[in-house]
């Protein structure tokens, strides 16, 4: 059989529990077609930190992406789209936002990338503008990244890999068309926008002759948003954290909890999987699916859990440096780097974060406390704790 087509989709700025609300009928199409993973966990609450893992199979202190416009992805890290060139793949891109310009080095491998977006509404250069919000009105719509996507993939003879990447549920919360009257808050109403429009993509190559049914999608979003109160889990604003503004600051799972489904040839359809997983499993996992040689990973296949076959949930690490930026160019002096380690286990879920100058830790019971706003700080720091020797195991 010849190799399948790859179509890995980016729905920007999208929480799990709104993906999976049932009110997404793109989305709900997929996990009708594929896998589910009801938990899956991101690296960082920043487009191109995230994305970096994904297409790198890396966490961000292996590829060397931790702030935004700052560094640039390593040059002697192998990328998803580099590997599938060496199979034989064409491969095309169209981003649509400041945060995927290829100025960070993840155009890496691509024969075609397309990261064009508008000025801002002042006439300046997105890329210039250290505000992330106001960076954020700089965005290619949907129907452009469908419309510059299915003209890329109308071109292609032999296998391809497609990525499209859909920036519309990111701030500001203002979607063009009412695409599904169910929604609840004018961010559901972008989701649901960016969500019709990557399924008139898959419909668009299916017209094309490519059945979606004989290629391998992967649907995920780099991170969640945290509106200030619209969600139970919320810590924005009046929270408690009034310097997180969507996402970026904070490491809670409004922002670290996304959505990731997997479909394709000789995978089970409608199935979900809920051991815990991570972003950066994804490219060790499509590596794994297509028989290629596998290249260094923090990430570890999923094809056994895809095939339904039961394994233990892998602790998801996470952090953010965006504070330090925020901390530069705003009054709040005293925020803080952080780091995470989400863990799910028979014995309970955990979270730990962590201040990554001071080594001030807390811990979150996510079985008492899902929200995660009772944290109980830990009397050592996490630099006390990684630093104190082990003991030698009993003779």
């Amino acid at each position: 059989m010849p190799p399948p087509n790859i179509v890995i989709i980016s729905l920007d700025t999208v929480r799990a529990d709104v993906a999976y609300s049932g009110k997404m009928a793109g989305i709900e199409r997929l996990r009708r077609a594929g896998v589910t993973f009801r938990q899956a966990v991101s690296s960082a609450p920043l487009t191109p930190v995230s994305h970096a893992t994904v297409f790198t199979g890396l966490q961000p202190p292996n590829h060397g992406m931790r702030h935004l416009f700052r560094e640039q992805l390593r040059r002697d890290v192998p990328t998803l789209a580099e590997e599938l060139g060496r199979a034989g793949y064409a491969t095309g891109a169209v981003v649509s936002c400041p945060g995927l310009n290829r100025w960070y080095g993840i155009d890496r491998g691509f024969d075609y990338y397309d990261d064009e977006v508008p000025l801002l509404p002042d006439g300046r250069d997105p890329l210039s503008v250290g505000d992330v919000k106001l960076r954020g009105l700089a965005l290619k719509r949907a129907p452009l990244v469908v419309e510059r996507a299915t003209a890329w993939a109308a071109g292609q003879q032999g296998p391809f890999m497609l990525f499209a990447h859909f920036f519309d549920a990111h701030w500001p919360y203002e979607p063009p068309e009412q695409i599904n009257p169910e929604v609840s808050n004018p961010y559901e109403g972008e989701v649901a926008f960016a969500d019709h429009h990557a399924g008139r993509l898959l419909d668009n190559l299916a017209e094309l002759g490519h059945d979606p049914a004989e290629m391998l999608v992967v649907v995920f979003s780099d991170h969640g948003e945290d509106l200030g109160g619209w969600y139970p889990n919320d810590h924005a604003g009046d929270r408690g954290h009034p310097y997180e503004e969507g996402h970026g600051c904070l490491l809670f799972d409004a922002t670290q909890h996304v959505p990731l489904i997997v479909a394709g040839p000789g995978l089970p359809a409608g199935t979900e999987v809920s051991e815990q997983v991570r972003l950066v499993d994804i490219m060790p996992t499509i590596q794994r699916l297509l028989d290629l040689p596998a290249t260094p990973s923090d990430g570890l296949d999923m094809t056994g859990m895809l095939h339904g076959r039961s394994e233990s949930s892998r602790p998801a690490y996470a952090e953010t440096f965006f504070p330090e930026e925020k901390r530069a160019n705003s009054r709040y002096s005293d925020i803080q780097p952080l780091g995470a380690v989400r863990l799910a286990a028979a014995s309970g879920n955990q979270k730990v974060v962590w201040e990554q100058t001071r080594g001030r830790a807390t811990v979150y019971d996510l079985d008492q406390d899902p929200d995660e706003m009772a944290g109980t700080p830990l009397v050592a720091s996490i630099t006390d704790v990684l630093a104190a020797p082990r003991e030698s195991p009993a003779p």
